[in-house]
């Protein structure tokens, strides 16, 4: 048996030996080679206007769409969005979040002890990072066409994380409702006062919803049909509104143990471009279940970063959707 001095020994080697490939792995934290353009210009506060401009206007592409690829029904109800000073104010806090070395170390040292055993999303509220951006208070606004003063009674967001995207919403109702899987998560979400309900129950306490958000979540649940029925059904007769976030391209997967794994059921989405596969759910699984889109638009689906990137950024479709009185149970 090894004496306790050498075993200490072995430890702090590997400890050493772990950090120091990171650093590595970081560029010595120089930050030089890893961030991106915009997060460096918003870290800097924008000081050089040429630098800014051009950061910008990469950034701008994240938002881009061509009207006349989406389909005649849909291609009225797009809504064309901006990099605002929301979007702005959450990639600068990711910036400087990514540089805290200590920080993103503990984080790194934590994440690979504990992958094997818990899933990713529970890791991260556990170390109370990975916070997600889907739109502004105003983009929100927006896309439901209300006015800062507007409120309504009851919001529901389904699988709401930390509740980072249920802030931007849950000011303008008086009750806000939330469901989660990840205890760690649930624990984030009471903290912040909001009602947390079981999975499998939200569908079944009686209540009905002004708005019934859905970011993020169609692509990673077992029977995505399934849940939109539920969601049309909770929804306020007449008023009610979904708003339902996608990654395009659409790319299914459920965590299970950690481990990803193909769902029961999967949605049919065709197209090769963003706006192919815009009009395809429109058209094959919104109206499908007796969903019908209101407004439509594309923003960045943003995440805080570690320790080599500033933040992540994945393609998103942002629908408004109402019930409708047809529902099509078939592709033809």
């Amino acid at each position: 048996m090894c004496p306790p001095q050498l075993r200490t020994l072995v430890f702090v080697a590997w400890l050493l030996g772990y950090v120091f490939f990171l650093l590595s792995a970081r560029r010595m934290w120089t930050g030089k080679y890893v961030r991106g353009p915009l997060a460096r210009a918003l870290l800097q506060n924008i000081g050089n206007e040429s630098d800014a401009a051009s950061a910008e206007a990469h950034a701008q592409e994240w938002y881009r769409c061509c009207p006349d690829l989406l389909g005649e029904s849909v291609r009225p109800l797009f809504i064309q969005s901006h990099l605002d000073s929301g979007t702005k104010a959450f990639l600068k806090r990711s910036a400087e979040k990514s540089g805290w070395l200590f920080t993103q170390l503990y984080h790194s040292l934590v994440s690979t002890v504990l992958s094997p055993l818990v899933s990713r999303t529970s890791i991260n509220g556990f170390l109370s990072r990975g916070s997600m951006f889907v739109f502004s208070a105003e983009q929100f606004r927006q896309l439901l066409r209300v006015e800062l003063d507007w409120n309504a009674e009851r919001l529901l967001d389904l699988g709401a994380g930390d509740g980072g995207v249920t802030e931007v919403m849950g000011n303008h109702f008086r009750q806000v409702y939330t469901t989660e899987v990840s205890g760690p998560m649930k624990w984030h979400l009471q903290r912040k006062n909001y009602k947390v309900l079981d999975i499998d129950e939200w569908q079944h306490v009686g209540l009905q919803y002004d708005v019934i958000s859905c970011l993020n979540l169609l692509d990673r649940c077992e029977d995505p049909l399934q849940l939109l029925r539920d969601i049309k059904r909770s929804l306020v007769p007449k008023t009610g509104r979904v708003i339902l976030a996608a990654v395009l391209p659409f790319q299914p997967y459920v965590e299970i143990g950690g481990k990803w794994e193909r769902p029961k059921e999967h949605l049919k989405v065709k197209g090769k471009t963003w706006e192919e596969q815009v009009t395809s759910m429109s058209k094959k699984v919104f109206r499908k279940v007796g969903l019908e889109v209101e407004a439509v638009t594309r923003l960045p689906y943003l995440c805080e970063g570690d320790m080599y990137n500033d933040y992540y950024v994945l393609d998103d479709a942002v629908f408004v959707l109402k019930a409708s009185d047809e529902s099509e149970e078939s592709d033809h």
